[in-house]
């Protein structure tokens, strides 16, 4: 009865080769036991022993051969073969384990992904597409499964990368005893219909995005502090050393109308004030007649504050009847500040003093 109790492993792989394994040491640990086959029906069957024997430990732990029909027969036996330890028939087409997809293609519209493969030769009917994705902020992967051979997925984010994944499987139970489902396709990685080379490279992106706005807001903190520590120098330089005011600014005409000869614009300096001065002191002026009476009043009170200057014009037939008139002019520091000046009014005068 424990050669009921025997549990054996059974893939078709693709309908193209067999693979039969089992516990050879735990069930077998003192003898190496053989294995033979036959898709051969009915009472004639011819077995076959097997051409490739797979190993556990120099045991014999499994048989792979090609997949010759839909009807199998196996059997083990001794090491010499002669007699049988366990036996069984089955259905090859309910083990299929269906490779992986093919030329495999990924489109992309919005946020939503369609994945298409080539289909199989065979059985595609009993085969459903698989893809599996994540980005990398899930822990787990997403899964969607259709008939073969394309199937989409709304609500995918273009700011994230992606891992997908994609596989065919065996619909169970109607084509296989057995759930199967071909290896997964090598896995891609996706950012908004871009195939990138791995998400690491989005996170690497991100982080170096991330030092260069860090730099820019350096540079731009630290030209900022300098522009304020400029601007606060140059306040402290003007409270401690004040500017020197630029001559030229201040003596327009010394540079323009004299080409900074000192000698030659103070000259005209001293002349031009002096004219200004004899303008705003205008001596007064009267008649001799009335300044004989001035005197006789104020002679007592006049003091040598003043001095009178006498201007005559000499006519040119000695007119006696021109009138002398007396200018009264300021005191002697001003008189002297006028000395050496010939004053010329409406002919030829002079100064007497």
């Amino acid at each position: 009865g424990w050669k009921d109790a025997i549990i054996t492993t059974i893939i078709n792989f693709n309908n193209e080769k067999m693979q039969i394994t089992w516990a050879a040491r735990e069930l077998f640990p003192s003898d190496n036991v053989s294995f033979s086959y036959t898709f051969d029906e009915g009472k004639q069957k011819v077995w076959k022993p097997c051409p490739t024997y797979l190993l556990d430990q120099d045991y014999n732990s499994g048989c792979l051969f090609k997949t010759e029909g839909p009807t199998l027969a196996i059997s083990i036996r001794n090491s010499n073969g002669s007699e049988e330890i366990f036996s069984k028939s089955l259905k090859s087409d309910f083990y299929i384990k269906p490779n992986r997809p093919e030329n495999v293609t990924f489109f992309w519209k919005e946020d939503t992904v369609t994945v298409s493969c080539n289909k199989p030769e065979r059985a595609v009917k009993c085969l459903q597409l698989e893809i599996q994705y994540k980005s990398k902020f899930d822990k787990d992967w997403q899964s969607r499964t259709s008939k073969c051979c394309s199937v989409g997925e709304q609500g995918f984010d273009p700011k994230k990368c992606y891992s997908f994944r994609v596989r065919l499987k065996r619909l169970v139970p109607y084509c296989n005893v057995v759930n199967y489902s071909s290896d997964w396709e090598a896995e891609t990685f996706w950012m908004n219909g871009t195939l990138l080379d791995s998400c690491d490279d989005d996170i690497k992106s991100q982080s170096n995005t991330v030092i260069v706005l860090s730099y820019l807001l350096a540079v731009l903190l630290m030209i900022f502090i300098l522009l304020i520590l400029m601007c606060k120098w140059q306040s402290l330089q003007k409270s401690v050393m004040p500017a020197i005011p630029d001559p030229k600014y201040l003596f327009v005409d010394l540079f323009s109308d004299h080409n900074g000869n000192f000698q030659e614009w103070i000259d005209k300096t001293d002349r031009a004030m002096v004219q200004t001065k004899l303008e705003y002191e205008d001596p007064e002026c009267i008649t001799e007649a009335e300044s004989q009476q001035e005197d006789e009043k104020n002679s007592d009170k006049q003091g040598p504050q003043e001095k009178i200057f006498s201007f005559s014009r000499a006519a040119e037939n000695n007119d006696p009847k021109v009138a002398q008139t007396t200018c009264l002019m300021p005191t002697s520091n001003t008189i002297a500040s006028f000395a050496g000046f010939q004053i010329l009014m409406n002919g030829d005068m002079y100064v007497t003093l």
